[in-house]
């Protein structure tokens, strides 16, 4: 298992090429309570990405799967996330890339994006939608997640999402304590303005029964060149693994998305 260090921090990754020479780079930035090995490779991105000849590159956000495991919220604050993807593109001597967030993994993502737009290549949010730019409220669901990691009987959390989220936690075998601290970090509202600056092309992509991510086309006209799917039939944790996010996904990678806010699978 390849590691590096970000800030003192220990950071397990994979990289895979394929035979002969890539064609691409894509860095996969898993979603909250998952890991490299359960967002990426269970789900076919792995073998989809070496299909198409480019460079996978993953790893497991600090505070899961296999990387260093922190308790105090501050550890886990968004511009900390962000030096993480940054400082895995150094130790690797990455240039530009593609980049490829789902969701909790999309808001660090679209964080690298915005501290270093000439290191990406494509952004690939997903998972999220217009709600991402809603201010987060003291007692959403969000709040309620660090409960929800922390409960002694899982069956006592009466939220059905937050209850999938424990679940998934617990079949990971996930440190729940270091998943509590890490949805408890506080961050400034996102820069939309600066959102609205990036000189990168953006595809936000969501099923369609997501409810907690909203519409995807509301938050790509938040970028120049936003675009937004909705997978039809899928939800939050059905989207990932979909041949559909896929083709979505590669089709947006060569061009073939044209037309803004107009596509839905």
């Amino acid at each position: 298992m390849p590691t590096f260090f970000s800030r003192g921090v220990e950071i397990a990754f994979d990289d895979h090429s394929p035979q002969g020479e890539a064609e691409r780079t894509m860095v996969l930035v898993h979603g909250f309570t998952s890991n490299r090995k359960e967002g990426w490779r269970r789900t076919g991105w792995y073998a989809a990405l070496e299909r198409r000849r480019a460079r996978c590159v993953a790893l497991d956000q600090r505070g899961h799967g296999e990387s260093q495991k922190l308790y105090e919220p501050q550890a886990y604050q968004r511009d900390v996330l962000a030096g993480d993807i940054i400082a895995l593109l150094d130790h690797l001597e990455l240039g530009q890339v593609d980049l490829f967030g789902y969701s909790m993994g999309a808001r660090t993502a679209l964080a690298a994006a915005l501290a270093a737009p000439d290191r990406i290549g494509n952004l690939i949010l997903g998972g999220v939608g217009e709600r991402l730019l809603e201010p987060r409220t003291p007692g959403s669901p969000v709040d309620a997640m660090a409960q929800a990691m922390l409960a002694e009987d899982p069956e006592t959390i009466s939220h059905p999402m937050l209850r999938s989220f424990r679940h998934f936690a617990d079949e990971q075998g996930e440190d729940r304590r270091a998943l509590a601290a890490f949805v408890r970090a506080e961050n400034p509202p996102l820069d939309v303005e600066a959102m609205g600056r990036l000189p990168v092309p953006v595809l936000v992509i969501a099923g369609q029964r997501d409810e907690g991510a909203g519409d995807p086309d509301g938050l790509a006209r938040a970028f120049p060149e936003g675009r937004g799917i909705t997978v039809v039939g899928c939800d939050h944790f059905s989207a990932i693994p979909h041949a559909l996010t896929k083709a979505a996904v590669f089709d947006f990678l060569d061009g073939m998305l044209d037309d803004p806010f107009a596509d839905r699978f």
